[in-house]
């Protein structure tokens, strides 16, 4: 076939691409780089084969919540309102508010950490980074937006880099990939509910599904469209099988612990050299500002809509005043969390994520009821694979937190 008529045929595909590998990187942010490090270092790669049952589950979701939004051109909350009613849809909003603005903590938690290794105070840090966050959400377009997260993904690869120069075992590192280790204590059982809370998260599940309409994609880009998140659930978890590994290479294998992604990066320097230290501190705060500006606008869009305002940064200030207003909110409850001299960083980065997979639970069921309404969907119901594995991930998820609630109480 002719260059130019693959080129052509390219070019539409170019257009669709984005919300999967964007939403799929972001879940990479700073309390996954966090905890993922803690899972290398503490732990070793016992818990490698958690990503591997996640990078399903994430695909499988993402792929669901794009779905729904290509064939009916409406966000997740608006399809809860309008089948379910205004008091379920508040109930999930608080669920998600509550959610991510621990999330938004851990995001200016992050790059708080991620500067004070360049011995930058987080008073100056933080404060600075709100202010141009917001800046750059409201001043610039939502293609222009868009171009940046996507270079921002790429950034990503630095821990692709750091994990080769700590000269891991990668044959070992594969196995453990595909063989299921289980500890039953409280800090392997906490770690593992934290891996899959930062991988499939709540906001996630509304943000592919509001970003597909607010781009104005239609069920003709739906094939594109699968592509495109099952390889950001794919880039997610590669990325976070290096950090993983980076750390247990070097920490875990030198018999060291950590409590957080910068102790990890520091910790790197005299195991790996300086080089890797550094790059994974970049990495941390890329992921750390990615996630700050993601995951504040994911909360308007979904907030606004399911009470039928105006949402969406094709829109001006002035035209969606309450997705603006709630955006400005939400930096601003997020920074002061990090600045306040008494909230512990690391409570805010991991224990974050663990809530996360809890909060997951309600949000699961209505994404089962509504994505097998026929009435809402047609001929575009999931089929009985896509429903084993919802079903599978809400009970994994339910079971480890139960697991982990009762090893506070057993000592197992």
């Amino acid at each position: 076939m002719p260059f130019k008529t693959l080129f052509l045929r390219f070019i539409p595909m170019l257009a669709v691409l984005g919300p999967g590998i964007i939403a799929g990187s972001v879940d990479n942010d700073a309390g996954g780089i966090a905890t993922y490090s803690i899972a290398g270092a503490n732990f070793g790669t016992t818990l490698l084969w958690v990503l591997l049952l996640t990078t399903i589950a994430l695909a499988i979701t993402q792929e669901v919540g794009a779905r729904m939004g290509l064939v009916t051109g409406k966000g997740l909350a608006s399809l809860i309102r309008e089948k379910f009613g205004v008091r379920w849809t508040t109930f999930i909003m608080a669920v998600l508010l509550i959610a991510n603005i621990g999330t938004i903590a851990a995001e200016f938690a992050g790059i708080a950490a991620a500067l004070e290794i360049f011995n930058v105070s987080k008073f100056i840090s933080v404060p600075l980074a709100a202010l141009a966050v917001f800046l750059l959400v409201t001043k610039w377009s939502f293609r222009k937006l868009e171009k940046v997260f996507l270079i921002l993904s790429a950034f990503y690869l630095v821990y692709v880099i750091s994990a080769f120069l700590a000269h891991p075992d990668f044959a070992n590192s594969i196995k453990s990939l595909i063989t299921p280790v289980f500890q039953l204590n409280k800090p392997y059982l906490l770690t593992m509910i934290a891996l899959i809370g930062t991988t499939i998260t709540p906001w996630g599940q509304f943000f592919i599904q509001d970003y597909v309409v607010d781009k104005k994609l239609s069920k003709e880009d739906l094939n594109i469209e699968r592509g495109d998140v099952m390889f950001g659930a794919f880039i997610t978890n590669f990325i976070s099988f290096f950090i993983i590994v980076a750390c247990a290479s070097t920490i875990f294998a030198h018999g060291k612990t950590i409590v957080d992604a910068k102790d990890a990066a520091l910790a790197l320097v005299p195991l790996a050299g300086q080089f890797a230290g550094v790059l994974f501190a970049f990495g941390l705060l890329n992921a750390s500002i990615f996630g700050v500006a993601l995951v504040p606008i994911a909360t308007s869009y979904v907030i606004t809509e399911a009470f039928g305002l105006e949402s969406g940064l094709n829109f001006s200030f002035s035209e969606a005043p309450e997705f603006y207003g709630l955006f400005a909110f939400l930096l601003f409850a997020g920074a002061l969390l990090v600045i306040l001299p008494f909230v512990p960083l690391l409570t805010i980065l991991f224990v974050s994520q663990a809530i996360n997979a809890v909060l997951l639970l309600p949000i699961f069921v209505f994404i089962y009821l509504l994505s097998n309404d026929r009435r809402l969907l047609g001929g575009y119901v999931n089929g009985k694979v896509v429903n084993t594995i919802i079903i599978i991930t809400f009970l994994g998820i339910a079971l480890a937190s139960i697991a982990y609630v009762v090893s506070m109480f057993v000592t197992l």
